[in-house]
């Protein structure tokens, strides 16, 4: 494989005040890195695009480290293995892990893991079967513990996660309702992946269409926006409850955050739980999971749709689309052609 002298990347420019935009990035072009012992060089060919990211731009870090000025916007990819320094992986292999806003990086080794070609596209590795699959598997599973008649929620339904929450809790024997914000989502969640409904958060009265789908309370809410969405689920929550924390896209990009959880007097009456999670704490669960989802998959139990932005240039206004509830599917960047 010939390597170019140079390649591009996508830094932090500033921290965003309030809504990200894309003038919170600068394109540069400087040299490929080299990769010392035990480590590769990966040419990346799709980039993941996801909300958590939008955290780690702020000064303050939480589970994470924030971004600095100047340095790499962090991503999962998937890439081609282009130099090998590291006995356990060869040229040309495909590989998903943590590549950065970037067309060559040298990434760290601990969650680089090798992809399967013939098991399904590449893309999906950054999706149902990468981390939004995970999440959306782990969290609902593992977290939210639904049972066969239990009425599952889920907010940004049509999402990379989101829609995996559904198709799962369908597959668990659950009534899943989807809350999306468009016609053209909720139509999306019903008729192609199943859900027994979905509310239209910016047309439907969220509490009159909650008692309406779900009129002895929800069981399990799968939590990915946050704000008002919270509010009325609240409101609406069956005995025992359980909701599981996966985001709060509804708040990223608050200049003022708020300080507590909301509507928590009707966790007492409704002896509810609500549990945050990362999916990384079931990083050593991956490889069974990842069978179940191939499976249902293969079955055709569990559908997917890709976004899809080309080239990294593209990656700033592309991601604004995020908190603009303008991506449909997940939300990906075609930074070079699929060898695959």
């Amino acid at each position: 494989m010939t390597l170019p002298k140079t390649h591009r990347r996508v830094v932090l420019a500033n921290r965003p005040n309030g809504m990200v935009s894309a003038d919170n990035f600068r394109l540069e072009e400087v040299s490929i890195p080299e990769p010392r012992p035990g480590q590769v060089l990966v040419r990346q060919i799709i980039m993941s695009l996801d909300p958590y990211m939008r955290g780690r731009m702020n000064s303050v870090a939480t589970y994470a480290p924030n971004i600095q000025i100047g340095e790499v916007m962090t991503a999962g990819g998937v890439g081609e293995v282009a130099v090998s320094l590291h006995p356990d992986f060869k040229v040309g292999d495909i590989v998903e892990g943590t590549l950065g806003w970037q067309e060559y990086s040298t990434p760290p080794l601990q969650r680089l893991r090798k992809i399967d070609r013939a098991l399904a596209p590449i893309s999906t590795a950054n999706g149902v079967l990468g981390m939004p699959g995970m999440t959306a598997y782990f969290g609902l599973l593992h977290v939210g513990e639904p049972k066969p008649g239990e009425t599952v929620v889920v907010s940004a339904a049509s999402g990379a996660v989101g829609a995996i929450v559904g198709q799962i809790a369908k597959i668990m024997g659950c009534r899943v309702i989807g809350i999306a914000g468009s016609e053209a989502k909720c139509h999306y969640v019903v008729d192609d992946l199943g859900f027994d409904a979905c509310i239209n958060y910016k047309t439907d009265d969220l509490d009159v269409a909650l008692k309406d789908k779900a009129p002895t309370g929800i069981n399990v809410y799968f939590e990915n926006v946050g704000g008002n969405i919270f509010d009325a689920i609240t409101r609406n929550l069956a005995v025992g409850a359980r909701i599981a924390v996966c985001g709060g896209i509804a708040e990223y990009n608050l200049t003022e955050p708020e300080l507590v959880p909301r509507n928590t007097r009707f966790f007492i009456p409704m002896r509810a739980r609500m549990q945050g999670f990362l999916v990384y704490d079931f990083y050593h669960l991956w490889p069974d999971a990842l069978r179940h989802m191939a499976k249902w998959i293969d079955d055709g139990r569990i559908q997917y749709k890709e976004d899809w932005i080309n080239g990294l240039e593209n990656a700033p206004a592309g991601f604004v689309k995020l908190f603009q509830g303008d991506n449909f599917g997940k939300l990906l960047v075609r930074i070079a052609p699929d060898p695959t």
